[in-house]
C-alpha cells in the first residue's frame, strides 16, 4: 500500500545530501534543475520497501507541477517521475551493481505528464498506482522498455469511462540522462492514446504515432501530454492521417512489429485424429514433453550460425538477445492490467520467435496441410503480418498465452527458418513455421480483406486455399477459453 507525503526535501540541501542514496540523489538532482521552486514535491511512497518484502517495486513517485510553454502552446500539467527502476543504493538491496558504465538497474525511469483540469490544487495519484503496475511487470520479467514501445492495456487508464486505455512510451521532452554511480539512467515518458491510436502503432511503429501526436495540440502536442477527457482520436480529428501517414508509411517501411502474444493455436491436418503424436494434441492442452537440453542446444547454434552468415532478414536464435530494430511489442490481450504478472519471458521477446523454446524434438516435421486458428483481435492482425512484414522480407510470430503452440509466418528472404519453399509447413514440437512465397501473400491479402476492420459481422469465419492445403479460421475467445480450445 502507498502513501502520498511531502518529500522531505533534504536532498536539495548540499549540505544534507550525503544522507541520501548517490542514485536517488541523481534523479533528485535532475528534478531539481527543471524544478527548483519544488524542493519538497508531493510524493507518493511504498509503506514497505520493495526489498523489505513490499508488492511495490518503486520506492517514490514524485509528483511536479509543470506550467508548460506558452510559447510552443503546452498547457500545465502534472509531472510525474518514479524512483527504483534503476538502483537507487548500489549495495545490491534492489539491483545487482555491475559497474558505472552500463545502466543502473533497468537503465530507466518512467515519467507521466497528466494535462492539469481546471481548479485542481494537487496532482491524482492514480499515475502512481499506473507506474507501480508497469514496474511490477518489468520487475517481474526482467525486461526493459525502449522508445516507440506500445502497451495494451484494454482499460481506462484512471478507470473512468476515458477512450485512453493504453500507452506508448518515449524519451521524456524535458529531463535529460543522468550519470550516477551505479550507471547511467534515462527518462521513459508513458503517453496514454486511444484503442485506433495503438492499432495503428502495431500496424506501423510506435515513433511514428509519437510523431503524429506531436503535431496535434489536443492529442498530446510537443510534450506529449495525456488528457484522459479527450474524446477524439488522431484521426478523429484528422482523417487524412491513416491514408497518407500510417498506410503509407507501412507500404514504405513495413511493421517494425514482429510478434504478438495472442489467443491461437494449429492443426496438422496431415495426420488422423487418431494418431498419439498428431500436433492437435500439443494445440489443446496436453503436456509434452520438454526439450533436452542437447536438441534446445542444436536449435540454438543452427540459428545462430544462420544469424552471422547471412545477409537477409533472419530468425533469430532461440536465446533471447534485443536488437536496436524490432522492439518486443506486447499486445493481443496479453500485457493488460488483469494480466500483468505475466513474465514476458512466456511472451514475444526481440524479435518475437526469440523467446520461444520448443518442447517434444525429435526432428524437424514437414506437414502437407494445416490449419490455423485465431481469436478476432489476433485475428484482424493478418493482413499486417502480411503486408508489413512478410512482404517487406520479414517475419512475424503470434505466441499462445494459453500455452507452448507458436506460429511463425516466414518470406522466401528470412534465413534459419526450418520451413523451406519445397516444405512450408514445418513444425517442432507445439512451434508452426509457415513460409509464404509473395505471390500467395498476395493472394491471401485479397482474400482476406475484410479482416482489416475490427468490425466484422458474424464469427467464425474460414477462408481456405485447398490448392495451398491452408485454412485459417478467426474463431469467438470463448472457442480458446474451453480447456480443450
Amino acid at each position: 500500500m502507498d502513501e502520498m507525503r511531502p518529500s522531505s526535501g533534504a536532498a536539495a540541501h548540499l549540505g544534507l545530501a550525503s544522507l541520501f542514496p548517490p542514485g536517488l540523489q541523481a534523479i533528485y538532482g535532475e528534478c531539481r534543475r527543471l524544478y527548483p521552486d519544488q524542493a519538497n514535491p508531493l510524493q507518493v511512497t511504498a509503506i514497505v520497501k520493495y526489498w523489505l518484502g513490499g508488492p511495490d517495486p518503486l520506492d517514490y513517485i514524485s509528483m511536479y507541477r509543470n506550467m508548460g510553454c506558452p510559447g510552443q502552446d503546452v498547457p500545465e500539467h502534472w509531472h510525474y517521475v518514479s524512483l527504483g527502476l534503476s538502483d537507487l543504493y548500489g549495495d545490491n538491496r534492489v539491483h545487482e551493481f555491475t559497474g558505472q558504465e552500463g545502466p543502473s538497474g533497468f537503465g530507466f525511469e518512467l515519467t507521466f505528464r497528466l494535462k492539469r483540469e481546471a481548479g485542481e490544487t494537487a496532482p491524482p495519484t492514480w499515475p502512481a498506482e499506473l507506474m507501480q503496475g508497469l514496474a511490477r511487470y518489468v520487475f517481474q520479467s526482467e525486461n526493459t522498455f525502449c522508445s516507440g514501445d506500445h502497451i495494451s492495456w484494454h482499460s481506462p487508464l484512471d478507470n473512468s469511462e476515458s477512450r485512453i486505455q493504453h500507452m506508448l512510451l518515449t524519451e521524456d521532452p524535458q529531463m535529460q540522462p543522468v550519470q550516477t554511480p551505479f550507471g547511467h539512467v534515462s527518462f521513459l515518458q508513458i503517453v496514454g492514446v486511444c484503442t485506433e491510436e495503438l492499432q495503428a502503432a502495431q500496424q506501423w511503429n510506435g515513433q511514428g504515432i509519437l510523431d503524429l501526436l506531436r503535431g496535434v495540440h489536443i492529442a498530446g502536442g510537443p510534450w506529449l501530454i495525456t488528457d484522459m477527457r479527450r474524446g477524439e482520436t488522431i484521426f478523429d480529428i484528422d482523417p487524412h492521417l491513416q491514408q497518407e501517414r500510417v498506410d503509407k508509411g507501412i507500404e514504405t517501411d513495413g511493421s517494425n512489429l514482429s510478434g504478438v502474444s495472442a489467443k491461437c493455436a494449429w492443426d496438422d491436418l496431415s495426420r488422423p485424429p487418431e494418431d498419439e503424436d498428431d500436433s492437435r494434441s500439443i494445440c489443446i492442452g496436453s503436456q509434452p514433453r520438454r526439450l533436452s537440453d542437447k536438441d534446445t542446444e542444436q536449435i540454438r547454434e543452427a540459428l545462430r550460425k544462420g544469424l552471422e552468415i547471412n545477409s537477409k532478414s533472419v530468425l533469430p536464435p532461440i536465446s533471447s538477445q534485443r536488437h536496436s530494430h524490432d522492439r518486443p511489442q506486447q499486445s493481443v490481450g496479453h500485457f493488460q492490467t488483469q494480466q500483468i504478472s505475466r513474465s514476458r519471458k512466456d511472451s514475444l521477446e526481440s524479435e518475437s520467435s526469440a523467446a520461444i523454446v520448443p518442447h517434444e524434438l525429435v526432428r524437424t516435421r514437414q506437414l502437407e496441410s494445416v490449419h490455423l486458428k485465431f481469436n478476432q483481435e489476433s485475428g484482424t492482425l493478418l493482413p499486417l503480418c502480411l503486408r508489413g512484414r512478410l512482404l517487406h522480407g520479414r517475419h512475424f510470430t503470434y505466441k499462445s498465452i494459453n500455452g507452448d503452440t507458436a506460429i511463425t509466418f516466414v518470406s522466401t528472404g528470412v534465413e534459419g527458418a526450418f520451413a523451406t519453399e519445397e516444405h512450408p509447413y514445418a513444425a517442432h514440437g507445439p512451434w508452426l513455421q509457415i513460409l509464404l512465397t509473395e505471390e500467395f501473400v498476395e493472394q491471401m491479402l485479397a482474400d482476406i480483406q475484410d479482416l482489416s476492420t475490427r468490425e466484422m459481422s458474424k464469427l467464425p469465419k474460414e477462408y481456405s486455399w485447398p490448392d495451398k492445403k491452408l485454412k485459417i479460421s478467426v474463431l469467438p475467445d470463448t472457442v480458446f477459453d474451453s480447456p480443450l480450445q
